[in-house]
């Protein structure tokens, strides 16, 4: 069997880039900062795709950029500071924690741990904002992280694309 006759799914992935990271955190924030706020089926985009490299990358994306894209996020929305700070730290604390075990399951698995983290999330900004005195809005803020956990395997097919380029085959070396 050939290098390039081999499925996708079994091929090491390539290394993956700064650019791509940097690129699609500032897509996702990007994506938050659009106005659908009253849309309750529209997931945190800057979440989802923080706990996709937090699981995929624990070494380049952890605790630091989360923080950092929370306060990007409370200044950008105009909400109280540091409510997604607070997080999207514990969203990447417990996905960092989770990494391993997350990537041995399938996509479907990866879709259920995902769907807790980002539950997890949402919680912890509801009672952020409970706690400086809001209002509950309801039991249909579930949906917006039940949507982004079904966005889960578009999310990891499309972020992983750039990993994915065919091997090159080298004619001098066999393999």
């Amino acid at each position: 069997m050939q290098l390039g006759d081999m499925p996708a799914d079994q091929r090491i992935l390539l290394p993956v880039r700064a650019g791509t990271i940097l690129g699609s955190l500032a897509a996702a924030l990007l994506l938050n900062f659009l106005p659908w706020k009253n849309i309750a089926v529209v997931p945190d985009f800057v979440a989802l795709v923080l706990a996709f490299w937090c699981v995929r990358q624990p070494r380049l994306v952890g605790l630091g950029a989360a923080w950092f894209l929370g306060l990007a996020t409370d200044v950008g929305n105009g909400v109280l500071l540091g409510q997604h700070a607070l997080a999207y730290s514990l969203l990447a604390f417990a996905a960092v924690t989770l990494s391993r075990r997350i990537l041995w399951f399938s996509f479907w698995g990866q879709t259920l741990h995902v769907a807790a983290l980002l539950m997890l999330a949402q919680a912890v900004g509801l009672a952020v904002r409970l706690a400086t005195g809001a209002d509950f809005p309801g039991w249909s803020i579930a949906l917006g992280p039940l949507a982004g956990a079904a966005l889960w395997p578009l999310v990891s097919a499309l972020l992983l694309l750039p990993q994915r380029r065919p091997p090159e085959p080298d004619r001098a070396r066999p393999l």
